[in-house]
């Protein structure tokens, strides 16, 4: 089996027609890295190009699916990064590279001929339910998370999934909520194919992996090319590209620029208590007077 540093890839025992991609870093609750996006598309080719495998189930360890991007490290961390430029001026298209290319490589599972169906338990949040929502199926246990909060503040959930999987209404409530919904909530809006007890997971994902399977493989991807094919036709992919651009600008605007640099000064746990609290993010003057009174104080530190 292949090597990664981020998760790792493997048939399962007693069904080599069903593969297993386990998120693997619990110790951060499996957050995304600069690693991650690449290593799940070279794990998904390992699975395309292995004959005996049917269907791909996504899965996290530890305590949950994952926790999205590692904000302690693109947030709280005082270095420039591509998606978080400051020491110069911002480049969108640079940003906009870097993150299209993040969206593609989790789009992956949702191009792979071969079915793919994420197993969430604990939270699937942020870019993590971005991972979530392109697998084509998704199972979750009744008491695990589903959501995007930083459509509050820093962050435009670039797959553009959400209205796809849940409809307009639905997609905007959550998207101007910043709000997650439980498995229990996420099968009854449709979003989830199917919830369950969190001591039932394993058996009723593995349940519908087998039936999957016993399908053939050309069968499959037939009809995945079908339903894809009309995604693609209601603009999927314009709709990914607008998003991923406005993510950048969630980023480098006012309130962006305040958020990452509250999380410098103040640790990423106040950030998101802030965030997720309901309590107002500072627009505008107020968001650009409140960061350089921060750089102020870091720099009387």
């Amino acid at each position: 089996m292949p090597a990664f540093s981020t998760l790792s890839i493997d048939l399962c025992p007693g069904n080599e027609r069903v593969a297993r991609l386990l998120l693997n870093r619990p110790e951060r609750f499996n957050a995304i890295n600069d690693d991650t996006p690449r290593e799940i598309r070279a794990a998904v080719e390992w699975a395309e190009n292995n004959r005996d495998v049917h269907v791909i189930i996504v899965e996290g360890a530890g305590k949950g699916f994952c926790g999205g991007y590692d904000l302690t490290h693109y947030a709280e961390n005082d270095a420039d990064h591509p998606c978080q430029q400051e020491s110069d001026p911002w480049d969108p298209m640079v940003d906009y590279a870097v993150m299209k290319r993040n969206t593609e490589d989790f789009m992956s599972l949702w191009r792979s001929r071969k079915p793919t169906i994420s197993k969430v338990h604990g939270a699937a949040v942020a870019g993590g339910s971005d991972i979530a929502l392109c697998c084509d199926l998704l199972v979750m246990a009744e008491d695990a998370r589903i959501g995007y909060m930083p459509t509050r503040v820093w962050g435009c959930p670039t797959t553009a999934m959400w209205t796809y999987r849940l409809g307009p209404a639905r997609a905007k409530q959550l998207m101007f909520t910043g709000d997650l919904i439980t498995g229990t909530t996420a099968a009854e809006w449709g979003l989830a194919n199917i919830s369950c007890p969190a001591g039932e997971l394993d058996e009723k994902t593995n349940a519908l992996a087998a039936r999957i399977a016993g399908v053939p493989s050309g069968h499959l991807a037939m009809h995945k090319m079908v339903v894809n094919q009309i995604m693609l036709t209601m603009g999927l992919e314009q709709a990914q590209m607008s998003a991923t651009i406005f993510d950048g600008i969630t980023r480098h605007n006012p309130e962006g620029l305040w958020f990452r640099r509250y999380a410098q000064t103040e640790g990423f746990k106040a950030a998101i208590d802030w965030r997720d609290s309901g309590r107002p993010i500072p627009e505008g003057d107020e968001a650009r007077t409140l960061i350089r009174e921060m750089d102020e104080k870091q720099q009387a530190r």
